[in-house]
């Protein structure tokens, strides 16, 4: 995703519009820290929100998994390690 600083987004507000009706979202920073998102109002939402379950049938998590490695665990909480 582009990234222009705001003197360029008010020299070239108009294009960078236009750009973004077309699907061409675009962020405008300050001092270089990103500020505000600019996308067009029917544009689909964030595809992070979309990956979820986007390993589902590819990985496996043991039943047990939160209690893998638990004995080496309290030894070393032990001092026993």
């Amino acid at each position: 995703m582009r990234t222009v600083n705001i003197h360029e987004a008010k020299t070239h507000l108009s294009r960078l519009i236009e750009q973004a009706a077309r699907g061409e979202s675009f962020v405008i920073a300050k001092a270089g820290k990103p500020m505000v998102k600019v996308m067009a109002i029917d544009a689909p939402e964030a595809r992070a929100m979309k990956r979820v379950g986007f390993l589902a049938g590819e990985i496996a998590v043991p039943d047990d998994f939160d209690q893998m490695g638990r004995d080496e665990i309290e030894q070393l909480f032990d001092g026993q390690a």
